[in-house]
């Protein structure tokens, strides 16, 4: 029998007899209004649990063997909560571009509603005019192709630090994967905060932690009529003081830019430079997204007034998403090289024919392009694309209600041999006569997702994803460590929202000398 997939102590806890008679009662009520609804085909459920027992980890790839069975769209049930699985490139295309923004809120849960401060951030807050305000403001300050070319610097400073950090550990066994974490959460800080954040580590350990819980389904979840559940529960108890541990530092980040910015401008002002500069945090002088902020928050100047907590929720957002899936594209390029050696061959050749390493150099390199792409097809960043619709809608001749949770499985899609030639292997080639961008227009791959929800951190994230790849294959040669073959290498995803590998990668890397 699978193991069941995604469930907390807590929730294990409660799917004992004590409650069963309670939860069957309203499982009667709901099977009642289901059945007066042409849903989608799924598999049988059983009482209390629904689908429960089917689930297994990581459930991308349940979900992947439970549609081949039940169709590319297929309904299950969760406890009380309901969900539709899409794996099709067009029935996807049909949700997410030709009913945009019919489907276009995201799920609601309880780690995400306290690590992400009710719903006020830019990833999970419903779609409308205040979600258009914040993202606008990201991405005119952070996101756009022009402030992404002006953190080259940063991103070239990090990127030696990343290669000098490697070095000091050259011909002994290291963890590359917290490296390139590093790498990944300073640029992210230095280019949103205006430095590398003084509880980077806190930081990253909350952010890993909130992720991890944030794609579970936690038991108030499950059985969200409950109030014995949710007074009982474990977790969110958990989650609150996760939360306190959040505010201290993001509130000590906001207030430390309040002082500086009071401080900057006292200067400007005493040395007679002109008041209407906007000076600030930024690496650079100026301003950078937490002075932003401030500056509207104290200005009171959008539709939708802001607050410190709105502030912080969009913070945390840039963090986790900046960080976690740039880092995780890397590590698991840098898998999949050390799985395919003719193809780590071909990259290093083409970066070190290369004079220099500078952005504009390395984003033409064209096999880099065509091996990112082939690991974006693999492990794309989000694997399940998570909506929620916003009204009744017929999709595919089925009936699916308002509120309807729905998940579109990215990576089966990108792993379909209906869609796909060899879709388990690692063929960065099958690019060169594919012409298929990451861009949201091609059903088939979405790493990135598609429609009004689509990451708009792209340009940002592979702007780091290049140069961090350039620098690792061009100044080093990798081998595991003595005793470790490619082939026992752990090729599983982690639970979560994001689908980093499980496993750390641990390897050996030799400093490499270009003949004179």
């Amino acid at each position: 029998m699978l193991t069941p997939w995604n469930l907390s102590a807590t929730t294990a806890l409660f799917l004992f007899p004590s409650v069963i008679l309670f939860f069957f009662i309203i499982q009667k009520w709901n099977n009642a209004k289901e059945c007066s609804s042409k849903l989608p085909p799924g598999p049988p459920k059983l009482p209390i649990i629904g689908n429960l027992h089917l689930l297994s980890s990581p459930p991308i790839r349940c979900f992947r063997d439970l549609s081949k069975r039940y169709g590319p769209i297929m309904y299950l049930k969760l406890g009380e909560s309901s969900a539709v699985v899409v794996s099709s490139p067009e029935i996807a295309k049909e949700m997410l571009k030709d009913l945009d923004p019919i489907f276009a809120d995201r799920p609601r849960g309880v780690a995400i509603e306290i690590m992400w401060y009710d719903y006020i951030d830019i990833v999970f807050c419903p779609y409308g005019d205040y979600w258009r305000q914040m993202r606008k403001i990201c991405i005119n300050e952070l996101l756009s192709p022009r402030m992404v070319r002006s953190f080259r610097s940063i991103r070239r400073d990090e990127a030696c630090r990343l290669a000098a950090a490697v070095r000091e550990s050259s011909g002994r066994v290291s963890n590359l994967t917290e490296k390139i974490f590093s790498f990944s959460s300073s640029i992210t800080c230095r280019a949103a905060f205006g430095g590398v954040c003084k509880d980077s580590p806190a930081l990253i350990k909350l952010m890993m932690e909130t992720l991890q819980m944030a794609g579970v389904f936690e038991v108030e979840d499950l059985f969200p009529s409950s109030r014995i559940v949710r007074a009982l529960s474990r977790s969110k108890r958990r989650l609150v003081g996760m939360k306190k541990k959040l505010d201290v530092i993001l509130d000590g980040v906001i207030e430390e830019h309040r002082e500086n910015l009071a401080k900057i401008t006292a200067a400007a002002a005493a040395e007679g430079r002109d008041s209407g500069e906007r000076l600030g945090n930024g690496e650079f002088g100026g301003e950078d997204l937490v002075d932003v902020f401030v500056r509207i928050k104290e200005g009171g100047e959008m539709e939708f007034p802001i607050g410190n907590d709105n502030i912080k929720s969009v913070l945390y957002d840039i963090f986790s998403a900046g960080t976690e899936t740039s880092s995780s594209t890397i590590d698991w390029v840098m898998v999949e090289l050390l799985r395919n050696p003719k193809a780590m061959a071909k990259l290093q050749a083409e970066l070190r024919q290369a004079e220099t390493l500078e952005d504009d150099v390395v984003s033409k390199m064209k096999y880099l392009k065509l091996v990112i792409k082939e690991t974006l097809r693999l492990h794309p960043p989000i694997p399940l694309v998570p909506r929620v619709s916003r009204e009744a809608r017929e999709i595919n001749g089925y009936t699916l209600p308002a509120g309807t949770k729905v998940m579109v499985n990215i990576w089966a899609m990108q792993r379909d041999p209906m869609l796909w030639d060899d879709p388990e292997k690692f063929e960065p080639e099958r690019f060169a006569n594919r012409a298929l961008e990451f861009t949201g227009g091609d059903f088939e791959y979405l790493p990135f997702g598609t429609g009004k929800r689509m990451c708009p951190g792209i340009t940002f994230g592979m702007a780091t994803v290049e140069l961090g790849l350039a620098h690792l294959l061009y100044n080093f040669d990798w081998k595991l460590p003595e005793g470790s073959k490619v082939e026992d290498l752990d090729m599983i995803e982690n639970d979560g929202i994001t689908a980093s590998r499980k496993d750390n990668l641990f390897v050996v890397a030799t400093p490499y000398h270009p003949l004179a």
